[in-house]
């Protein structure tokens, strides 16, 4: 049987950084579309990138074939020059042996990654693209939010040997902000 064919655009931000900030994703299927949004009080714009991709693949419940569209360099080249499969071979550390930021994050796109088959692709930010432009202003629009949930794995982190037996997923452990 054929894979699901999905496309995902997905965008984060933050009010300063380190600040609040929100994530945006839109999931399109045959015409069909679904978007999905959050935000924390206190966070990076590297972590929501990786959040907004993160949560669009995520809410697939069976294996797809995904073309992921981000505006995020760092996301992109993250997986397609296999940074992240490196630094976790490594065990999360990076050429310079210095620990590979938001590791936590990088994990959890990784395992997404060995359940679906994505494609991630590059597109320019703020350049009048429809859907991310819409994952922008969902990501904004979540930043500036109330109840903002708390992003453990920035206010928190664990070194990664101290943190095998923790689970990885930052919106189990800390709670998420509702999707739309």
């Amino acid at each position: 049987m054929a894979l699901k064919e999905i496309t995902i655009f997905s965008d984060g931000a933050c009010l300063g950084n380190p600040g609040p900030g929100g994530y945006g994703a839109v999931l399109i299927y045959r015409g069909h579309r679904r978007e999905l949004a959050g935000g924390f009080s206190r966070t990076t714009n590297n972590r929501m990138e990786l959040i907004a991709a993160i949560s669009g693949l995520a809410a697939l419940r069976e294996p797809c074939s995904v073309t992921l569209f981000s505006d995020s360099e760092y996301v992109v080249n993250g997986m397609t020059k296999g940074w992240a499969r490196r630094w976790r071979a490594r065990g999360w550390r990076r050429e310079n042996n210095k620990p590979a930021l938001n590791w936590d994050l990088w994990d959890q796109l990784l395992q997404l990654t060995e359940k679906h088959r994505v494609t991630f692709q590059w597109v320019k930010g703020h350049a009048g693209h429809t859907e991310n432009e819409r994952c922008d202003q969902l990501a904004v629009e979540a930043a500036q939010g109330s109840s903002l949930a708390i992003d453990c794995g920035f206010e928190s982190p664990q070194p990664p040997a101290a943190n095998k037996a923790m689970e990885t997923d930052a919106a189990r452990r800390c709670g998420s902000s509702a999707s739309r």
